[in-house]
């Protein structure tokens, strides 16, 4: 499998968003996560991306279980995990990145997965009133301490970027990104690529509606993120699933799974992209996986985005709500 820069290190092009080990799109199993855990190692698979608050640490202790369960998962993987947001109770303030609370989120995170160092940490979310260079500064810090190997942030601007990377090099931003959801082209793909910094694309299959097997309607009211999410409810979420089929059709008439196509896409918005899609289910995993071998040539991007043009999706991307914390650019 291609493999990508990602700060210092080199991973597979393809990573596993392992907020789907937590229950977020419906019901799992550890099991299940161990499942895709081992189709990982052996489809060459090697990041990990991960957050304590998935599942408030249960993402974590799946991806703990499984290393301590095969001894040498450890060095095959580049993990990832996130902290930041604040959901102890402690305060009125949602997000805290102060030195304090993130070394000690790491702390729990490390002991959670039963290691003594993560390759990638990531600010979850941005605390507004705390400037971004002090906050790269404690992640530097962390650095120093052996405790991370690398720095990010989720779902933040060009500009924020800049200013970060100004203090410590960051080696990756968290963003969605996919043929859904393209606002990422308005500045951050290309800041990302300026400053070698990596795009870890998370949702590059839109939630399920960029495959063969789209969440069903009746599914999505007992999902707490999708049933508030405009996309996904009526009737944005009808409108979505019409215009989709066509490029499940043409997915189909290319002789390939939508998921793979899709993920084939990203791939092919830039050397710098790491898609991180999630799933359940190992045949799912590998139609994800199998688009890293798909090469789409420009009549083929073409194609596909005739039939899904920027721009066609019906609803914003979050709610009012959901909008609280990543920056907004244009």
């Amino acid at each position: 499998m291609r493999k990508v820069k990602l700060g210092t290190a080199e991973v597979s092009c393809l990573g596993i968003g392992a907020m789907s080990f937590a229950e977020f799109y419906g019901p799992t199993t550890d099991e299940n996560s161990y499942a895709i855990l081992d189709a990982a190692m052996a489809l060459g698979v090697t990041h990990i991306d991960t957050s304590n608050v998935y599942g408030m640490g249960r993402s974590e202790n799946a991806i703990g279980a499984f290393l301590r369960a095969n001894p040498g998962a450890r060095d095959h993987f580049h993990i990832a995990t996130k902290g930041g947001i604040n959901r102890s109770g402690e305060g009125t303030q949602p997000f805290d990145n102060s030195p304090d609370h993130l070394e000690a989120a790491l702390d729990a995170s490390l002991a959670r997965m039963g290691i003594d160092c993560v390759d990638l940490y990531y600010v979850h979310r941005r605390q507004e009133a705390r400037p971004i260079e002090e906050v790269a500064e404690t992640l530097a810090a962390l650095v120093k301490k052996g405790k991370c190997r690398a720095i990010g942030f989720s779902e933040i601007a060009p500009s924020s970027l800049r200013r970060a990377q100004a203090v410590h090099p960051v080696a990756a931003v968290q963003s969605e990104y996919s043929l859904g959801t393209r606002f990422a082209e308005m500045g951050l793909v290309q800041t990302c690529a300026e400053l070698g910094t990596t795009l870890v694309a998370f949702s590059p299959v839109m939630r399920s509606m960029l495959t063969d097997t789209p969440l069903a309607e009746d599914v999505i009211p007992g999902l707490p993120f999708l049933k508030t999410n405009p996309r996904f409810m009526a009737p944005n979420y009808a409108a979505n699933r019409a215009l989709t089929d066509g490029f499940r059709a043409l997915a189909a008439e290319m002789g390939v799974p939508a998921a793979s196509l899709a993920i084939a896409w990203v791939l092919h918005r830039g050397a710098h992209v790491l898609p991180i899609p999630g799933t359940r289910n190992v045949a799912h995993f590998r139609d994800l996986v199998k688009g890293t071998e798909l090469s789409l040539s420009p009549e083929d991007m073409t194609r596909i985005e005739q039939v899904l043009p920027i721009g066609w999706a019906h609803g914003d991307r979050y709610s009012y709500d959901q909008w609280y914390g990543p920056e907004r650019f244009s």
